[in-house]
């Protein structure tokens, strides 16, 4: 009778065992899923991080839209015609200038003209031709002026400049353009010319260029 109840006995712990068994595999599946999700969702969170730090850095570097510089650079002089007696100059000038393009993108400008100042009296201009600044590129040229004091008036500021050796002058000018991205996108920038330099007499050369 013993034997039976032990043959009995055999098979509900044998049930029992594998039951615990069945158990244990199904809670370590479900734990393995639950790490796999929650690597995939760690990878998922840290793609998604990546991608917004891509685009924030491309929207402030490649598509951030910077205004160009426009700048008078050098100049040289053909003729170099400047008279205490009379209190006058004419000068023919081949000016340098620069337009610095900072932007992921060709920088196309219409026409305009460029003056030059002696105090607030024009005394040259030039024609700017349209044409482009290649991207991350200065585009670099040469005008023809001719410098002349002809509609001054009250030269008494002017005598005492040419006694001093040095004639101080100024240049404005307004670039009208676009900007270009990715052969798309266009944004309009006008790009001002606010320069001062001086003509020093004693070396025939143009000295201390300073633009805004």
């Amino acid at each position: 009778m013993a034997d039976k109840e032990q043959q009995a006995y055999h098979p509900a712990a044998a049930n029992g065992y594998n039951r615990s068994n069945e158990e244990a595999t199904a809670t370590q599946a479900k734990e393995l899923r639950r790490q796999k999700y929650k690597k995939w969702l760690i990878y998922g969170i840290a793609f998604v991080i990546f991608q917004s730090a891509i685009i924030a850095l491309f929207s402030m570097t490649v598509m951030k839209v910077r205004n160009p510089k426009f700048r008078v650079r050098s100049a040289t002089f053909d003729t170099f015609d400047i008279s205490t007696t009379n209190t006058s100059f004419n000068l023919k000038t081949n000016v340098a200038l620069g337009i610095k393009n900072t932007n992921f993108g060709p920088y196309k400008y219409d026409n305009n003209t460029i003056y030059f100042y002696y105090g607030e009296v024009e005394v040259g201009s030039a024609v700017i031709l349209k044409s482009k600044a290649q991207f991350r590129r200065t585009k670099k040229f040469t005008v023809a002026v001719d410098l002349a004091s002809t509609d001054l008036v009250g030269k008494t500021q002017l005598a005492h400049d040419l006694s001093s050796g040095i004639v101080p002058l100024s240049s404005r000018s307004k670039l009208i353009g676009k900007v270009e991205l990715m052969l798309i996108f266009k944004k309009k920038k006008a790009v001002d010319m606010n320069c001062t330099m001086e003509v020093n007499i004693a070396t025939q050369s143009l000295q201390n260029i300073s633009c805004k």
